[in-house]
């Protein structure tokens, strides 16, 4: 299981990891959190060639830490619910990878993605989250611009753009009374995962913000569990 953090990608560490407070290592999972260059150092696409690079690492490197490296789920919240978004989408593809390109494969099996963007110029043009249309918005510094006046970068960091049947399975959650990442991003992204042929569910966490409590319940930790196993063909889990 690979974490990436949220923050806006200018904010977070990988010390913020929710699996390892969620208890899946006891549920039989390896963790391994993410940190990635954030915006204030380098611009997009520097975080999702890190998570990319960070996944070729550890596929190398499996049978030194007894990892399935047929096995790999991606899961991130907010900024990180975008960047594993495209983990999953973009990992059949050589757009961010470096030169010469790495024999060694960024594709996941599985995504989890917590109330993250999808489609940033959507995203600006939504009434009541217009503001992040500014120069001063988490999605302009990521982009290197007001997102309206580059939208090049927008529609490169946009998941949907990679988007193909081959994808991944992905389980997508998102509160109904998001402030800061609109509702209908999550929405978009099931959408067009499921007219695409990919396996996607998503749920609206009724009432539920930008993160909080209710993304970290136990009924919320045996849903991911639940659809991991699905999606990684691995045994139940046991009975206590």
């Amino acid at each position: 299981m690979i974490w990436v953090h949220g923050g806006g990608w200018q904010d977070g560490s990988k010390d913020q990891c929710l699996p390892l407070r969620l208890g899946f290592t006891a549920r039989g999972y390896a963790v391994a959190s993410l940190n990635y260059r954030l915006s204030g150092h380098a611009i997009f696409p520097a975080q999702i060639e890190d998570c990319q690079a960070a996944v070729r690492w550890l596929r190398d490197h499996a049978k030194d830490y007894g990892l399935d490296p047929d096995r790999f789920a991606a899961w991130g919240a907010s900024a990180g619910g975008h960047l594993v978004a495209l983990l999953g989408t973009a990992g059949d593809t050589t757009e961010f990878a470096p030169t010469p390109t790495p024999n060694t494969s960024a594709r996941v099996q599985a995504v989890c993605d917590f109330y993250g963007p999808t489609d940033l110029l959507k995203f600006v043009a939504t009434p009541g989250y217009t503001s992040h249309a500014n120069p001063g918005s988490p999605e302009s510094k990521l982009l290197g611009g007001p997102v309206l006046d580059v939208p090049a970068q927008a529609i490169r960091a946009n998941p949907l753009t990679y988007l193909s049947a081959g994808d991944p399975p992905f389980l997508i959650l998102h509160g109904s009374a998001d402030p800061t990442v609109p509702p209908q991003q999550s929405e978009l992204l099931h959408a067009a995962l499921r007219a695409a042929g990919v396996a996607s569910t998503h749920r609206a966490l009724v009432g539920a913000k930008h993160g909080g409590p209710e993304f970290s319940t136990p009924a919320v930790a045996d849903e991911v569990d639940a659809f991991l196993r699905r999606a990684l063909r691995l045994p139940p889990a046991s009975k206590p």
